[in-house]
């Protein structure tokens, strides 16, 4: 008789009697993933124990094990941190937030799972969840550009700006990715808009190396956004085709700017757009 890895997982789970007491779940917001993108996970631990229990108080209560699509396990970089104790009562269930990618070798696109176990020190027994799928994809690089980031002493350091393509549930993404020159070190990966196939990205440098970029995310929608030499994105619009095409400039004094088009104010600008005034904050007018 064949028993599948699913399978033997629910019939582990039957056979465990502390899992109908104390349940262990991987939550994924997403089941793809770019290669070096950040990998977040939430281990839901739900009590139905009928006590309190006591957790976090050693570096191993809670284990990641990630195995390839062919049953191979996935090779270990760091423990990651999980430490920080808490109390959690029965009836309740708690989520811990853990970004594993720096943690395990994901550099190979494919299939992969990722199972929790949580260890119960107060019984000396361990909750295991079921495993969760996901996938690393390679993305395709459009454009990439060295910079310099001054140190305190010596020449600059050297950092590489790419835009990188993926698509994820039928639809295409545009990524940045920011590393060293050799691309060893990656600081940060992630997704900065969708990309309709037939836009090419525009890009520019500014004199404190901060990339300014714009692409199409619609029929007549644009997204600009400016990612600093760390990595964050410190300025995101959005700007609609009208009667000209939105294009970037930059003027005489180096300002890069967007020209042509319409802004739309958006809820995911950047800086945040400030909420309306309250009544209460109108003046009272004097007789």
């Amino acid at each position: 008789m064949k028993i599948t890895r699913l399978s033997l997982g629910l019939l582990l789970v039957s056979l465990n009697p502390l899992a109908a007491q104390v349940s262990v779940e991987v939550v994924l917001e997403q089941d793809q993933f770019l290669r070096d993108e950040s990998l977040p996970v939430k281990v839901r631990i739900t009590n139905r124990s009928g006590q309190t229990l006591n957790l976090g108080q050693e570096a191993d209560w809670l284990r990641f094990a990630l195995e390839s699509r062919d049953g191979g396990a996935v090779s270990r970089l760091g423990d990651a941190p999980v430490l920080g104790e808490f109390s959690l009562e029965s009836s309740l269930a708690a989520s811990k937030p853990v970004d594993l990618m720096p943690y395990f070798d994901l550099s190979k696109p494919g299939r992969y799972t990722v199972t929790a176990t949580v260890k119960i020190k107060q019984w000396n027994q361990e909750v295991s969840s079921r495993a969760k799928d996901f996938e690393i994809v390679r993305g395709t690089k459009l454009w990439e550009q060295e910079f310099g980031v001054p140190v305190a002493a010596g020449p600059p350091e050297v950092r590489k700006y790419a835009l990188q393509q993926a698509n994820y549930l039928k639809r295409l993404l545009l990524y940045v990715r920011l590393t060293d020159l050799d691309e060893r070190h990656v600081f940060r990966v992630f997704p900065v808009g969708p990309l309709v196939s037939f836009s090419r990205p525009e890009t520019q440098l500014d004199k404190e190396n901060n990339l300014h970029l714009l692409f199409q995310t619609g029929a007549r929608s644009f997204a600009y956004a400016v990612v600093s030499p760390n990595g964050e994105v410190i300025l995101r619009q959005t700007h609609d085709y009208t009667a000209t095409r939105p294009v970037l400039r930059s003027n005489e004094a180096g300002k890069i700017f967007v020209s042509g088009g319409l802004r739309r104010t958006a809820d995911d600008d950047l800086p945040l757009r400030s909420p309306p005034a309250s009544t209460n904050d109108v003046p009272t007018p004097k007789p």
